[in-house]
């Protein structure tokens, strides 16, 4: 019995150990503020799309978040939410994000199967959607946009590498954008080819307004 004893705290105390030693390595997320939480009061309530959000602020995209809380074409905030895509049209069911204008009102709707993206993940997107802000759309346009995605993912990577290395679809999917952003020396050049050659952007017209340039 002594032995046994004996025994079970030298394993208690190793469990003890393993457990801090594993939450000393977890992901420990700041609370929002209420004063955060308020600033968005009129895009989401979402605290997960909040903090992705919050994470465009400082990058390569900020206006991107500013976009979010009103600084757009609308004049008014974007609306942000995961849903399922299929709802509004059955060829949209695979989509990671739409944006959409709906009676004046921009909306950017993520793939709800997106729920448990990484908020950088999550932010990455946000860059790219809050920048469609007409119901014209183009090659240039979806260029910008990819590109900028793919600036922001690549940002804060090199900032937080261990969020490239996490098993998620939209992970993933950023993880390939930065790689033809990277080895198109950090420009557009294999983004370029990789839109124009998308099934999902046959038809659009090579400009529209505000991205009449090839060059973006």
């Amino acid at each position: 019995m002594k032995h046994f004893w004996k025994n079970f705290r030298t394993l208690f105390a190793f469990l003890v150990f393993a457990f801090c030693v594993q939450s000393a390595n977890a992901i420990v997320e700041v609370p929002l503020s209420d004063a955060v939480i308020k600033q968005y009061r009129g895009s989401t309530k979402d605290i997960r799309l909040i903090r992705a959000a919050e994470t465009l602020k400082g990058t390569v995209a900020d206006y991107s978040r500013r976009a979010i809380l009103g600084d757009n074409l609308s004049g008014k905030p974007i609306k942000i939410e995961f849903k399922d895509l299929s709802v509004l049209n059955p060829a949209y069911a695979n989509f990671d994000a739409l944006g959409w204008k709906q009676r004046g009102r921009l909306n950017i709707f993520i793939n709800i199967k997106h729920q448990s993206a990484p908020k950088e993940a999550l932010a990455a997107v946000l860059a790219h959607e809050a920048i469609h802000q007409d119901e014209l759309n183009s090659i240039n346009e979806e260029v910008y946009c990819w590109t900028l995605e793919a600036a922001v993912w690549t940002q804060l990577t090199d900032d937080n590498p261990e969020v490239a290395q996490v098993s998620h679809v939209l992970v993933d999917r950023e993880n390939t954008i930065k790689k033809m952003f990277v080895k198109g020396n950090y420009t557009n050049k294999y983004i370029r080819k990789s839109v124009i050659s998308n099934a999902g952007y046959q038809g659009l017209p090579s400009r529209s307004p505000g991205f009449e340039d090839d060059g973006l």
